[in-house]
């Protein structure tokens, strides 16, 4: 029997020991449909429970550092599309779907599996948390369709919680070792800062296989004439007093680091949900396929970054006179927009997560779609998702963080990642 047998043998024998209906994705599911009402209600109940989500990331003290937002994203969607597909029965469950009686309300079960995962993830934060469950379903008639409901999401976060209560996430990062030679990363100025996602690329993905399915190709040597080119451009685009950036694209650098990437991206995903008045089953679809997506970026992303522990600009130019690289004159002053991330550079934050999200959202919502995106108070305005996507990337190089290997790099991994889920969920 192969490996990837194996592990469908073992995934049916854990969902039919804890009484679910359905294997992995769904797949064989028989069960009657609910009636259309069920998948028209609105969608905005999923919108106010990724902004509570948004809310609690927003305090640093509530989770630990080693721990990467993208997951809770991934963990509450996947809870609310679980448990709204249990009862709808209108796509196939991203794990397993439980049993549902006939009039089960679904809009009932995605709270109380929202409410649930937030619950667990964040118990310090019940108080909150139980005041926007009961705000969501005082909306709700009362009566065993409600209570039913109920019963499905909380069985919904239940398993899903326990299927992820050891996936890697909460191992302690090992300490990461800085290289001495010419390309290897090491913390940068002004702090210096030790890496935190030393071993994230280990975590278990959601959908992919593992985290180094997609992992890039290795990047040109820093020696070469291609990287030469590559960091010369950072070095005049992306210097703290650089004359070639323009007012435009500097304004442009700073938007897409004031306020996590993918925080930036839910939020472009609240706004399309909300303006199209999506129903519930739109909406726990959309936002399902956008954050399991970016939660295997993030895998994929850390997987390729330790794998490769490719050095930043910052290190790469004031080492310039160095001489390991004849078309690169040094400047060891040189200082960037702004300051440097603590990981590796190859690939790009900013390109993967960027990509995957505008891959994902494409898909659903096609690729020309007037975008206003407002972050701490600024507001830019796109044509389409790859266009804002593009320039999230084109940042990086604006603000002194990343070449264009290594937007490429992280670009094309975002596509992988997103299409991927795509064609299983």
């Amino acid at each position: 029997m192969s490996g990837k047998q194996k592990t469908l043998v073992m995934l049916t024998g854990i969902a039919l020991a804890a009484g679910l209906t359905s294997p992995a994705f769904g797949f064989g599911a028989a069960h009657s449909p609910a009636p259309a009402t069920a998948a028209t209600r609105s969608g905005m109940s999923v919108v106010e429970w990724n902004r509570e989500l948004i809310t609690i990331l927003g305090d640093p003290k509530a989770q630990p550092a080693t721990v990467q937002p993208t997951r809770s994203f991934a963990l509450l969607q996947a809870a609310e599309y679980d448990a709204v597909m249990s009862i709808t029965r209108s796509g196939p469950a991203y794990v397993f779907a439980v049993s549902a009686p006939r009039g089960a309300r679904a809009d009932a079960a995605a709270d109380q599996a929202a409410h649930d995962v937030l619950v667990a993830l964040y118990p310090a934060q019940r108080a909150g948390v139980d005041r926007r469950l009961s705000s969501q379903l005082s909306a709700i008639p009362d009566g065993p369709d409600k209570q039913s409901g109920m019963t499905v999401g909380a069985a919904v976060a239940r398993r899903l919680i326990s299927l992820r209560s050891h996936d890697g996430s909460s191992a302690k990062p090992p300490r990461f070792r800085p290289g001495d030679k010419a390309g290897d990363y090491r913390p940068t100025p002004p702090d210096f800062p030790a890496p935190v996602f030393t071993n994230w690329g280990s975590v278990k993905p959601f959908v992919l296989t593992s985290g180094h399915q997609f992992r890039p190709a290795a990047p040109p040597a820093v020696s070469s004439a291609a990287y030469a080119t590559a960091l010369n451009e950072v070095k005049s685009l992306g210097s703290k007093t650089s004359t070639t950036r323009t007012p435009d694209q500097m304004a442009a650098a700073k938007f897409w680091a004031a306020t996590p990437v993918w925080n930036v991206w839910n939020q472009i995903a609240q706004n399309l949900v909300t303006s199209r008045n999506a129903s519930l089953d739109q909406a726990v679809k959309v936002f399902a396929r956008l954050d399991l997506s970016l939660a295997d970026t993030a895998i994929a992303m850390y997987d390729a970054k330790y794998a490769y522990r490719v050095w930043r600009p910052v290190t790469a130019i004031r080492l310039g006179g160095t001489h390991y690289n004849p078309h690169i004159v040094g400047d060891p002053h040189w200082t960037p927009l702004l300051t440097t991330a603590p990981d590796p550079s190859y690939p790009s934050a900013h390109a993967a997560l960027s990509q995957a999200a505008a891959t994902t959202l494409t898909g659903f919502y096609g690729a020309r779609h007037h975008l206003a995106v407002t972050s701490k108070g600024t507001t830019r305005t796109y044509a389409g998702f790859q266009d804002a996507a593009t320039e999230a990337w084109l940042s990086r190089t604006w603000s002194g963080q990343h070449t264009w290997i290594d937007n490429r790099a992280g670009r094309q991994l975002g596509t992988q990642v997103a299409e991927f889920v795509a064609g299983r969920l």
